[in-house]
């Protein structure tokens, strides 16, 4: 998949001390501490996890015992920028009043949690419209934020809105979506963004070679600004370049190849913000997928 290029201008002059801050997405399986061991024991310098079933709205109250073991494993593993991802559940987007509610209180609660635990930010995709349209989803995306930081003053936990890959109704897929959302928030100091390759690479923004990606990163600074990205996910796509279709695969193993890794790696604006694999685990020798991509991505920006 991998295609000849050169590195940019800005990138080959820094790329030999430029030193990329790279996790992995781990289990909580166990207990909180399990993922900051995982995190550890594949080489990764920061974790992201779920606070709770990601698949459930039900979530068990964090004791002080494994508030305690989770934040003392990250300081006596070396484990920085521990970041967690909301429920798959909530929709802040949605028309339904019912669901809407349960949505904000939902995302409350992993404010909360993230609070508890020391996590500084909360990862999650905007919403989906549904029924409605994209401008009502856009509203009511930032209505529900107002409320949920509303029912959340003090907390120190902010919100990163993620980039998506667009599939169905779901918004967040164009950069203008996120500018708009913040826009429209009472409050925007307590958001940022999440920029996801493969959301992005499926949604219609190229970054195989130089000017490419030059080009989606003007894109992305003019309408929501470089500055609000507080983490990436890297992840390579298993469906084709402007698919919508979110499927993550192993780095440069899908279609985006290597080329947008090496670029963001070697980008100095990014080189103090964490980025997190939310590849597959294992492939079908079952050989560890973290550890083969944190070697891939670590010689991009030695080589």
């Amino acid at each position: 998949m991998d295609t000849a290029y050169s590195l940019p201008k800005f990138a080959k002059s820094l790329h030999n001390s430029c030193m990329a801050i790279l996790g992995a997405h781990m289990s909580i399986a166990g207990g909180y501490y399990k993922a900051v061991e995982a995190a550890h024991e594949v080489g990764c310098d920061c974790v992201q996890l779920f606070t709770k079933n990601n698949n459930q709205w039900r979530a068990k109250p964090i004791t002080d015992a494994e508030v305690e073991r989770f934040r003392s494993s990250l300081k006596e593993l070396g484990i920085k920028h521990p970041i967690s991802h909301d429920s798959y559940l909530i929709n802040l987007g949605s028309p339904d009043k019912e669901l809407w509610k349960k949505s904000i209180d939902a995302f409350v609660v992993e404010l909360q949690r993230a609070e508890l635990l020391g996590i500084p930010y909360v990862v999650a995709h905007p919403g989906a419209f549904t029924t409605s349209t994209e401008a009502k989803g856009l509203k009511r995306i930032a209505r529900g934020l107002d409320e949920a930081h509303k029912q959340t003053k003090g907390c120190q936990a902010q919100c990163l809105l993620e980039t998506t890959a667009g599939q169905g109704s779901n918004l967040g897929w164009k950069f203008e979506h996120l500018a708009q959302i913040m826009e429209l928030a009472k409050d925007p100091d307590r958001l940022g963004v999440c920029f996801d390759t493969c959301h992005v690479f499926a949604a219609g923004y190229a970054m195989n070679n130089e000017k490419s990606y030059k080009a989606t990163m003007k894109s992305l600074n003019q309408t929501v600004g470089v500055r609000q990205i507080k983490a990436f996910h890297l992840n390579d796509s298993l469906r084709p370049f402007g698919s919508r279709k979110d499927r993550h695969a192993a780095i440069g193993k899908g279609e985006m190849g290597l080329a947008p890794f090496r670029y963001l790696l070697n980008d100095r604006r990014f080189r103090k913000i964490p980025m997190y694999l939310e590849t597959p685990k294992e492939d079908d020798k079952g050989r560890n997928m973290d550890v083969v991509n944190l070697r891939t991505l670590r010689k991009l920006i030695e080589s």
